[in-house]
């Protein structure tokens, strides 16, 4: 029987991270069963397979501490993109990209990586692959923004749970995969949870939809990739495309004296920092997950994914007060229902040994 394969999902907001859930390399990987099953490890890691199983990776402390920090800090996200407002989506997405390039280039020479980021731009197939990512993942942090600013947390948050179930359709739509009937009933109940919140709460949660798709199209490009461009040179080289436009955009806010950046007032300063950090807070939960990866089984890298989330639901619940209606309720608790389907699934379709 032919057993279906997937494109990993990506790290977290990349969120807006994640890039991210990062950076698709990291988060990001080789192809895998259709299952919400966690992104595949950085290339570099060793391959279990091929180190025999008493390799095999087990729980580590440290690896579980590295995990919690990484998804911890994307969870966060929220705070941090509230409190560089008056900026703009445009602006900050402009700043994280310029800066995210900074910060990866040293990261680059300290952890002496340069060699791959270097011959990624070299090769015209693998810079156009990671050219269209750069592009995802940016559209990614836009529409990741403006949810946050604009009072749609929560919208956000529904979007990094719907993923998985957006990857399995990616599976069958693009890779022409076949799902086992579990798989077809998740994603039947992930359908149903949009129809609710369609009609009991009045509108698309289009934020949650677009959020879900570039993500997961994030993936499926990195996926092309992710085993001959580690994490760290992955972003490099994304950010490297995306640098002329933003600084070109940054110039024309400064020349028009639109931009906040350095603008008069009695926080410019600290807005100025706020600003600058978002490139290392974009690159820095991506080198946790990798180190994490390397250390634990993907299982428990799987189910601390939804970590990042649930916290950004609590977020936009508790700290920004944003309306949960009863619908809105509903159709989150059919995508969880969802999400526990498919990870029935992985869990029943591994093999015995990776379940020990």
């Amino acid at each position: 029987m032919n057993r279906p394969r997937t494109p990993p999902a990506s790290p977290g907001p990349l969120a807006p991270g994640p890039t991210g859930r990062g950076d698709a390399a990291a988060h990001d990987g080789g192809a895998t069963d259709a299952r919400p099953a966690a992104p595949a490890p950085p290339t570099d890691a060793p391959a279990a397979a091929d180190a025999g199983p008493a390799a095999r990776p087990g729980m580590d402390r440290v690896g579980l501490a590295l995990g919690l920090g990484c998804y911890l800090l994307w969870g966060a996200f929220p705070l941090y993109f509230r409190l560089l407002e008056p900026a703009g989506a445009v602006e900050i997405v402009a700043h994280r990209a310029a800066w995210s390039l900074g910060f990866c280039l040293l990261a680059l020479l300290l952890t002496r990586q340069m060699r791959p980021y270097a011959r990624a731009l070299r090769r015209p197939r693998t810079l156009a692959t990671l050219a269209l990512a750069g592009v995802l993942v940016a559209a990614n942090w836009l529409i990741y923004v403006y949810g946050v600013n604009s009072g749609h947390t929560v919208d956000a948050a529904l979007g990094y749970f719907i993923n998985p179930l957006v990857t399995v359709l990616l599976a069958v739509a693009v890779l022409g995969e076949r799902l086992r009937p579990l798989q077809w009933v998740a994603t039947a109940v992930g359908g149903l949870a949009v129809v609710v919140i369609v009609v009991g709460y009045g509108e698309l949660p289009w934020i949650a939809l677009s959020l879900a798709v570039t993500f997961g199209l994030y993936g499926l490009v990195k996926n092309r990739v992710g085993r001959t461009v580690a994490a760290l040179p992955g972003l490099a080289v994304e950010t490297t495309v995306l640098f002329p436009v933003a600084v070109a955009y940054l110039l024309w806010l400064a020349q028009s004296g639109a931009s906040t950046f350095g603008a008069a007032g009695p926080e410019r300063v600290s807005h100025m920092v706020l600003l600058a950090v978002s490139g290392p807070l974009t690159a820095v939960p991506l080198l946790l997950f990798g180190a994490a990866a390397r250390r634990l089984p993907l299982s428990v890298v799987g189910m601390l994914q939804y970590i990042t989330p649930v916290l950004q639901l609590l977020v936009g619940v508790l700290v920004f007060h944003e309306p949960m209606p009863p619908e809105r309720w509903a159709g989150f608790a059919l995508v969880w229902a969802a999400i526990a389907i498919l990870t029935l699934d992985g869990v029943r379709s591994r093999p015995r040994w990776a379940r020990a």
